[in-house]
């Protein structure tokens, strides 16, 4: 009953500075409130050491040449722009109606709508980068229903929020294991979309190359894709230089071959991504641990 009570009590001080920066600017426009929130995470990530080490020990090890003050305004840019996308996320409903900010490309999104025109599902596969939500929205808007996959936080607080803002994104949303793997066969089978982050560390994953380093990649979205015959498409919502606005780009599907081939090149894909704005990609993942 003391751990239950102790645990409890430390969750809520973890999520008080969250929840007061969400507090405190409730009244000011959308825009004004994501920079406020992204101001903060900004500025913890530059100051606060643990973030900042974690941090520095992955940017070092991708571009080992870059400079410490070039790390340190990298770290304050990742931060703002982590903290912009958190709060868009916990008010995904909100963000979703905001139609113009949205500039849409690629081949990847014709491709989506042709497997929808004849009742086959497509897994659109995404990472950390600039705003994830950004793509269901625009599947969305023309007019397709997305569900997506999530990692529960184990903050009961942060879960809360997070799972009710994902939800308002688009439906289902699966939680990992073993009974969401089996609800996301069911959503496939039946002509779902479902959209996957493929950038976070998986135990029992393969070590395939990303950003020039191997890392414990899941081959689960390809190996889904082979077995019912569906495209696999990378996507990415690409926030733009003024903060608010979005590229959500479409990329061709990936060719069919195996799911070790076609998961490589979507960590290709999503390195190209990252090099090119490495500020967009959220560096805490430990994406390199156990490889």
């Amino acid at each position: 009953m003391l751990t239950t009570t102790v645990k409890s009590l430390v969750q809520s001080l973890r999520y008080l500075p969250l929840w007061s920066a969400l507090t405190a600017s409730r009244g000011r426009s959308f825009d004004l409130r994501s920079r406020r929130l992204g101001s903060a995470v900004g500025f913890v990530l530059r100051y606060f050491p643990p973030a900042r080490w974690r941090f520095e020990r992955e940017v070092q090890r991708v571009f080992p040449q870059m400079p410490r003050g070039a790390r340190l305004q990298m770290a304050r840019d990742m931060g703002r722009q982590m903290g912009r996308t958190l709060f868009e996320i916990y008010h995904v409903a909100e963000f979703q109606t905001r139609t113009e900010k949205f500039h849409t490309s690629g081949p990847g999104l014709a491709a989506l709508m042709a497997a929808q025109a004849v009742g086959k599902g497509a897994i659109i596969v995404s990472g950390h980068f600039g705003q994830w939500e950004a793509v269901r929205a625009v599947i969305k808007q023309h007019g397709m229903e997305s569900g997506a996959v999530y990692r529960p936080n184990r903050n009961r607080h942060y879960q809360r929020r997070l799972l009710a803002g994902i939800e308002a994104g688009g439906q289902p949303i699966l939680a990992t294991g073993r009974v969401g793997t089996k609800a996301l066969v069911r959503h496939l089978r039946s002509g779902g979309i479902m959209a996957i982050l493929l950038d976070e560390k998986y135990a029992e994953g393969a070590p395939l190359p990303f950003l020039g380093h191997d890392a414990l990649t899941s081959l689960s979205a390809a190996q889904l894709a082979l077995k019912y015959d569906l495209p696999m498409i990378p996507a990415y919502g690409i926030r733009a230089a003024d903060g608010d606005s979005f590229q959500v780009v479409f990329e061709a599907p990936i060719a069919p071959s195996d799911s070790v081939t076609m998961t490589r090149a979507f960590n290709d894909s999503l390195s190209t991504r990252i090099r090119k704005d490495p500020a967009q990609w959220y560096w805490l993942l430990r994406r390199w641990d156990g490889a």
